[in-house]
């Protein structure tokens, strides 16, 4: 077996895009140092409604990243299969919710915080990797449309490509939270000390720039002497960014960071996609994000360009996603 590095590596990002991420990372790096700031607006779901009853963070982007950060193969894919199981057979207040939120939110409520229950869940579990929700605050994410529309929730700006009535052309303009979004003091800490700031591949605006306008974020990330990392998307959303090119995703990036030249590094797939799998997701409105390196350089002069192939598919789930090793391998090289 390789040796790991020992670089202190800090990743903000959401769940499925932010799970690749840690996946490959604990694998190639040190897991004591590396450091998965996590969101705290989930709305929806599982996570929405514990928020609501019993009055804790949401716990479902916390429970990707312990996942991704258990090292032992056996142990996570037990875990795995038990945390995301919903209750479905039942009836009353269970129902529907994921075990492993229903853990941590009483691990929250005992150990009195977010951040304490999140420790505690890190010793049963044997996780090494530190998980730091970038807020300790109840936070509602809301976005404005170009046509003036007002979205309140992360769920319903999330899934507003789904409805019957979404017009492509009323692109979100911005996105703001509804009250004061003090920071995780242990989040700037990390930020600071950190070796290479990773944002990770994710919902761009419910998942990745949410994240710098929790007060101090943006100002922390842009004061560190890391190398700041911006993991490119593989395909648009429907209803976040469509018809997107790579440009429009750091034109966004550079607005809330503040500083287009902050950005040193921009991780991006080499690799054409499938087209049997681009006509998959050309049904559900997704298409692939095209690197346009002239346009990126106008906005983000510093950046260097890393091409990888980056691009792997599971015909079960029907999903493209990042490949963790070759992510990870590509982010350590940096």
């Amino acid at each position: 077996m390789m040796s790991k590095t020992d670089q202190k590596i800090v990743t903000l990002g959401g769940g499925t895009g932010h799970y690749s991420l840690l996946r490959g990372l604990v694998d190639e790096n040190n897991p004591e140092l590396i450091i998965a700031i996590t969101g705290t607006w989930d709305s929806g779901g599982s996570s929405g409604r514990l928020r609501v009853e019993m009055g804790v963070l949401p716990p479902g982007d916390t429970r990707q990243c312990l996942l991704a950060l258990m090292e032992d193969d056996a142990q996570r894919q037990v875990a795995q299969r038990l945390f995301n199981e919903r209750f479905k057979e039942v009836d009353g207040p269970l129902k529907g919710h994921a075990l492993g939120n229903l853990i941590q939110s009483q691990l929250q409520l005992l150990y009195q915080g977010a951040d304490r229950g999140l420790d505690a869940a890190r010793a049963l579990f044997r996780v090494r990797g530190q998980v730091v929700p970038v807020s300790l605050s109840d936070l509602e994410l809301c976005a404005k449309t170009v046509d003036g529309n007002v979205i309140e929730g992360e769920t319903l700006i999330d899934t507003r490509g789904e409805g019957e009535e979404f017009k492509p052309k009323d692109k979100i303009s911005r996105i703001y939270f509804d009250s004061q979004a003090d920071a995780n003091p242990k989040a700037l800490e990390e930020i600071a000390q950190a070796d290479k700031i990773v944002l990770s591949a994710g919902d761009l605006y419910t998942s990745i720039l949410p994240h710098l306008l929790v007060n101090g974020v943006a100002e922390a990330i842009n004061s560190s002497k890391a190398k700041l990392i911006f993991v490119l998307n593989l395909m648009t959303k429907r209803g976040e960014t469509d018809s997107f090119k790579a440009s429009d995703f750091i034109k966004a990036l550079s607005f809330y960071l503040g500083d287009g030249n902050r950005i040193d590094y921009i991780v991006a797939n080499a690799d054409s996609i499938d087209s049997d799998i681009e006509k998959l997701y050309a049904k559900e409105g997704q298409m692939q994000v095209k690197l346009d390196e002239a346009e990126i350089k106008k906005i983000a002069s510093n950046a260097k360009i890393i091409k990888a192939n980056l691009a792997k598919y599971s015909p079960k789930e029907h999903l493209l996603r990042h490949d963790p090793e070759v992510l990870a391998q590509t982010l350590l090289k940096i």
